[in-house]
């Protein structure tokens, strides 16, 4: 992962401003008895990610104001943030079974196969007062292509249990749905003034340049985008679900109460 100032790379590069770019290898064999035991096997990962984000959550409001005076992030916070950022990507690419190998308990892995790469860049006060709202449109895809993978993952789940990897298609998506939550959290933290993109995939590469990785750039194939299109669709019928049920149940509540209560007495009974 790198935090520092460094020169614009043609790869990364929007507008002059460098896109937080995510490094997965391409998809190989994995052991079916750690895929069979995957998530369980991550559950201290995931209770060290929870308490982290609370600091992170305080350490992140800490630079808010500090961006709102300079214009970025101070260093300290950044570098924070950043490996904080990379810690996570790491344990939800595991869970995602992108990788089988498991991450270690520290920000700081560079013997690990999955790694995010970050530039600090000046940051547009305006930007960053409204930040909570810029980031709404990037946060509701977020969730709908996340919501609509965790619809499915028990699919992926035994796809994999049974050919000992994930085929292509599921990679390149579920790949797709992990950067796109990197970028969105990258964006939140104000470690990057990139608007979140690419839950589509990118354009090829130039053929004279060497991918650094499976997933940089991450080209999806036809199959990989419909799975895409499918997991946000997946996504917005379980939002949509879980509001009808919502609102079925506070008018049986309230119903129930209204039975509860029984008649109305003519003292309660507006005038």
């Amino acid at each position: 992962m790198t935090t520092a100032w460094e020169p614009r790379s043609p790869d990364g590069a929007d507008n002059g401003e460098w896109r937080p770019a995510l490094d997965v290898p391409a998809p190989g064999r994995q052991r079916r008895w750690t895929i069979l035991l995957r998530w369980l096997l991550l559950l201290p990962q995931f209770v060290a990610v929870v308490l982290l984000s609370l600091a992170a959550f305080f350490v992140t409001v800490a630079g808010w104001f500090a961006a709102l005076v300079l214009g970025r992030l101070p260093d300290p916070i950044a570098r924070f943030l950043g490996g904080f950022l990379a810690y996570q990507t790491r344990v939800s690419a595991s869970a995602a079974l992108l990788v089988d190998r498991y991450p270690p308990f520290a920000f700081d892995a560079p013997d690990h196969p999955v790694r995010i790469e970050l530039r600090q860049s000046p940051l547009n006060r305006l930007a960053v007062f409204f930040r909570l709202i810029l980031v709404i449109p990037a946060a509701i895809v977020s969730s709908l292509a996340s919501t609509g993978w965790l619809t499915i993952c028990w699919v992926f789940w035994l796809i994999a249990l049974v050919l000992g990897r994930l085929p292509g298609p599921v990679f390149g998506a579920t790949a797709a749905v992990v950067r796109y939550r990197m970028r969105l959290s990258a964006y939140l933290s104000l470690l990057t003034p990139v608007y979140p993109k690419g839950i589509l995939g990118d354009p090829p590469a130039p053929a004279a340049h060497r991918a650094p990785s499976a997933t940089r750039p991450l080209v999806l194939g036809t199959g990989a985008q419909a799975l895409v299109w499918l997991l946000l669709l997946l996504g917005l019928g379980g939002h949509l679900a879980s509001g009808t049920a919502d609102y079925d149940a506070d008018r049986y509540d309230t119903g129930s109460a209204s039975a509860r209560r029984g008649p109305v007495s003519p003292a309660e009974r507006p005038a």
